[in-house]
């Protein structure tokens, strides 16, 4: 069971979900997480929060942003995570509950993997790559996290909305 209510998990979906997507097709397309959208992302939560949570849980969701930026530009100091990457899970870590924690983070990884076997297998259709043949993803090594990140915010938010309680 979540500890986000549904109700909160509703308020936050119609800001999250396009910065989601926004920000998985612009991390496969340039391999970069435009700062817009972790400032949007950020903004929504400032905005949205207190009418959506009550005022303790939305503070502590301040917290867990500082917690993962700090987390995120170490990882990012160190060459394991880029920038952008650091700075979109930090932003989406307020929307995560406390209590969610133990969930998010099994959602993720299968997102994560998910998300990675999904991208290399369309990078290693030629039909299918050949429609984005400019994606900067399809030439480079290196995963665009963007996809997984963005996704595993979008379902958190949408099982959130329709297992928990309102």
């Amino acid at each position: 069971m979540f500890e986000l209510p549904a109700s909160a998990a509703l308020w936050f979906l119609p800001l999250a979900l396009p910065i989601s997507l926004w920000v998985a097709w612009s991390d496969m397309r340039s391999m970069r997480i435009p700062n817009k959208a972790v400032l949007a992302l950020l903004a929504g939560y400032a905005l949205i929060g207190p009418l959506a949570l009550p005022l303790e849980s939305w503070a502590w969701g301040w917290a867990h942003f500082a917690v993962v930026l700090v987390a995120g530009f170490l990882l990012s100091s160190a060459g394991a995570l880029g920038a952008g990457d650091a700075k979109f899970a930090a932003a989406m870590a307020p929307f995560v509950a406390t209590g969610d924690i133990r969930l998010f983070l099994p959602l993720f990884a299968a997102v994560l993997l998910a998300a990675f076997v999904t991208h290399r297998a369309v990078r290693a259709v030629p039909a299918l790559r050949g429609l984005t043949p400019h994606w900067e993803s399809w030439q480079r090594r290196e995963f665009p996290m963007g996809l997984a990140l963005g996704g595993a915010l979008a379902l958190y938010l949408v099982l959130a909305a329709t297992v928990a309680p309102a």
